[in-house]
């Protein structure tokens, strides 16, 4: 397609979009979040996750934990009453920010009183109240009685919090205790070499997303020289953000961006509320009202204060550089340059980085150029952190730096012996090999679990936008909006490509970035 059709489809796109009418979505179609809620008027808050008829499918689906604990009650029922503290002492353990062994289990319970429920219940052949049944969440989602499942079972004796979690620590093999602290790391995954491991990194993705966005409100850091950059990024996010709810979110304010966030009031006065978490901007939630979890998956550390927000922000990008197109790459590059410098909060990290990006004197022209340089940056970072650590004893002692990725995990990216490398004098890369792994490892293995997890549910892989955005329960969402928002980008990413590409003959080599 030329850059003239190109850029007329992006006109098109962007009348249309002006001219969109917003669909409110009911009440009852909105999502529980997936952690620990604050109680009104001096109330405790609850950690046990409520269900209904509506969220019960979809929460199950696309909870990160291996099991899952229903509890069936009945509000009005004196026994059920009683037996929530002892329930809830449980749920802390394993749900809410501070859990101590957060991804584990997830706490659930489901009002039979509320006749929204009548059919849930009946379907489970709820016949007492409190009734708890543990298994894997796809396992549940997918109940059927008339089928005979091993791995559905019945917690008969639970009916403290010492004998509930007495039989979860039977079941699992495990010894958790109720003094157990926040994040404790016995069961961290330390095996590099299977690379299924990064699967679970997709939630870590959508944790670090909805923490940058939240640290960019937060410290007031949109203005007037940061909102293009961060509106390039959005861009980026919408087109190839691997999760689909944080290419949602991030459409979502793309759309009302303008209007939430005027570039009127930030020349006149540099910042404003209504562009900081106090405005309607804070509001919205870029990955979904699930998200922040509060815990990480994949990049866990073994200690509170190592991995985590880092580890995560590095995957999301090199999860956007395998995903861009050869025509994208230099604005890519350019866009995330722009975005680190400008927002992220690490002085010395973001000078550091900064300068890796200056010292690129030429444009990419290749996808592969971006993902390779942004995979020889991360490297050069590690080697840099890794003395630094060692010298002070402040990394992580059971994920120490590395060269990244080790020869377990791709010995084909290593030369044969004999072999020189004229870009690495330490090691003999063989760059094909290692762009085959990138483009794998934070591609098709980053998303494995979403697919395997619709696959396991009977839902096809293949959605349309709006098929994607539509709330389990009755009442319709037509997220127009959302789903122009998504085309604009790609688009718009597409289309200053494109006019980008069409300068080069016209332009100088760019000896360092701005």
């Amino acid at each position: 397609m030329s850059c003239s059709i190109f850029l007329l489809i992006f006109a098109l796109l962007v009348s249309i979009l002006e001219q969109s009418v917003s669909v409110s979505v009911s009440n009852g179609s909105q999502r529980v979040i997936l952690r620990a809620i604050s109680g009104q008027d001096g109330e405790k808050p609850d950690f046990a996750v409520e269900l209904n008829a509506t969220n019960f499918d979809s929460v199950l689906k696309e909870t990160p934990a291996p099991y899952a604990i229903v509890e069936f009650f009945a509000h009005w029922c004196p026994a059920c009453r009683n037996y929530k503290p002892q329930y809830e002492k449980v749920a802390r353990l394993f749900n809410g920010a501070d859990a101590s062994h957060p991804g584990l289990i997830l706490m659930t319970r489901v009002d039979c009183a509320l006749k929204i429920n009548s059919n849930l219940c009946d379907k489970f052949s709820v016949k007492y109240y409190p009734m708890l049944l543990w298994g894997p969440p796809k396992k549940l989602v997918g109940w059927d009685p008339k089928q005979e499942n091993n791995e559905i079972l019945t917690i008969e004796r639970g009916r403290t919090a010492d004998i509930l979690l007495g039989w979860i620590n039977k079941q699992l093999g495990s010894s958790y205790g109720f003094d157990d602290g926040k994040y404790e790391n016995e069961h961290l995954q330390r095996n590099f070499s299977d690379p299924g491991q990064i699967a679970k990194a997709i939630y870590d993705i959508e944790e670090a997303t909805s923490s940058a966005f939240g640290i960019i409100l937060d410290q007031r850091m949109i203005k007037s020289g940061t909102r293009a950059s961060l509106i390039k990024f959005l861009q980026l996010l919408v087109a190839h953000h691997p999760s689909k709810r944080c290419r949602k979110g991030s459409a979502d304010i793309l759309v009302d961006f303008d209007n939430l966030c005027p570039s009127e009031i930030l020349l006149a006065n540099n910042e404003a509320d209504s562009c900081s978490k106090k405005g309607a901007l804070g509001n919205y939630q870029i990955c979904g009202k699930e998200v922040p979890r509060g815990y990480w998956m994949y990049c866990r550390g073994s200690k509170n204060d190592t991995r985590g927000f880092s580890c995560g922000l590095w995957v999301l990008l090199h999860s956007l550089s395998v995903r861009v197109e050869d025509g994208e790459s230099d604005l890519a590059f350019r866009t995330t340059c722009d975005f680190i410098y400008n927002f992220f909060v690490c002085e010395e990290c973001r000078q550091h980085f900064h300068g890796m990006c200056s010292s690129v004197s030429s444009p990419f022209k290749k996808a592969r150029d971006f993902a390779l340089w942004l995979w020889s940056a991360h490297n050069q970072v590690n080697e840099r952190l890794m003395k630094d650590e060692e010298s002070l004893g402040t990394g992580d002692p059971e994920f120490p730096k590395v060269t990244w990725p080790p020869k377990q995990l791709c010995p084909s990216c290593y030369l044969s012996p004999g072999k020189t490398s004229d870009k690495n004098s330490k090691i003999d890369w063989n760059e094909n090999e290692v762009f085959k792994f990138l483009v794998s490892y934070y591609g098709k293995e980053l998303v494995n679990l979403y697919k395997d997890k619709e696959l396991q549910a009977g839902v096809g892989t293949e959605k349309t936008v709006n098929e994607e955005l539509v709330a389990s329960t009755n009442a319709v969402v037509v997220p127009l909006g959302a789903a122009l928002a998504i085309a604009v980008a790609s688009c718009a990413f597409g289309a200053l490509a494109c006019f980008w590409r069409s300068q080069q003959k016209n332009r100088k080599p760019r000896r360092s970035w701005n």
